[in-house]
């Protein structure tokens, strides 16, 4: 008899954030979003920024943002190392907005490359928590 549902984990620098059985979940891989079922072909794949959605009974349950990182998928088990992880419905959107000005500002200012690339990156990731909120994928 086939599984019905495989361990889920997504982990942050700080902690173990979800440790869950589940049914479907939908990545943001660095190629494109990927799903994981029960007796998924293993593989492991870069993270972009995005929303992980978590589907229970035909929809989604739960909706994380993540950073970026790594998910590595085995048949049995599929785990999420994020670099950052935050429940959508926990983002503050007018901190948010602020954020996006002032990375703006530190990227444009910023007197040294790798200052101005760093900006510019966490500019990109709080661009992408916008698009998130905006724009949920999955219903």
């Amino acid at each position: 008899m086939p599984e019905t549902s495989f361990a889920f984990e997504l982990v942050s620098p700080e902690r173990l954030l979800l440790s869950e059985p589940a049914r479907l979940v939908v990545i943001p891989g660095e190629d494109g979003d990927f799903g994981v079922l029960p007796g998924h072909s293993p593989f492991v794949s870069t993270l972009r920024p995005g929303t992980i959605a978590i589907f229970k009974d035909g929809k989604v349950e739960r909706r994380i943002f993540v950073a970026g990182g790594f998910a590595e998928v085995t048949p049995e088990r599929c785990t999420v190392l994020a670099e950052e992880a935050q429940p959508l419905e926990d983002i503050d959107r007018g901190a948010l907005e602020e954020r996006i000005k002032t990375l703006a500002d530190d990227a444009r200012d910023a007197a040294e490359p790798e200052a101005r690339a760093a900006a510019a990156a966490r500019l990109r990731i709080a661009e992408a928590m916008v698009a998130a909120l905006d724009r949920p994928a999955y219903r």
